[in-house]
């Protein structure tokens, strides 16, 4: 497995991940109507590699089987935290088997390098993923709700006070 930054020539298969692993993952969470109106959208994330620093898993392949984004903390509702990871991205075939902990690992080390030493990530309530954040050291800072496609879902929100010595 591979984990590098992806590049514009990624857009294409990191929207099929993105699409592909909401179609699987949120399957009894959001309804099957708004899941079936998801489409890959290449130029959204051409947009976004331009925007932002996104981090690709590649298998043994070169296909793109995953992929995590992080950076400075969002919503300003958590003063306490300066980084926020945006989100971490997996086929179903490839969960776990330790990718995601390397792009966990990967973010944090990103928000190092930009002296970010503490994050947030919000997850629903109902994601299978708000108990790999808890495996992952994240505390319970928060519950909320968030509007997808019309729909309010509750969701929580895990912080880390300091990532600075964050284990591999």
């Amino acid at each position: 497995m591979k984990i590098r930054k992806a590049n514009i020539d990624d857009a294409a298969s990191i929207a099929k991940v993105h699409v592909d692993s909401w179609k699987s993952t949120y399957v009894g969470i959001l309804p099957e109507a708004f899941l079936q109106t998801l489409t890959y959208e290449p130029k959204r994330w051409q947009e976004n590699i331009r925007k932002q620093t996104i981090y690709i898993a590649e298998d043994q392949s070169g296909h793109i089987v995953g992929f995590a984004i992080g950076g400075k903390e969002r919503t300003g509702n958590y003063s306490e935290y300066e980084g926020e990871l945006y989100a971490i991205y997996l086929l179903e075939e490839h969960q776990g088997n330790g990718i995601g902990k390397r792009l966990f690992q990967t973010v944090v080390n990103q928000l190092h390098q930009e002296r970010i030493n503490s994050m947030v990530v919000c997850v629903l309530a109902e994601n299978k993923a708000a108990y790999f954040y808890e495996a992952m050291g994240g505390k319970l800072i928060h519950r909320t709700q968030l509007n997808i496609g019309g729909h309010e879902l509750p969701t929580l929100v895990y912080g880390w006070k300091d990532i600075a010595f964050y284990p591999l």
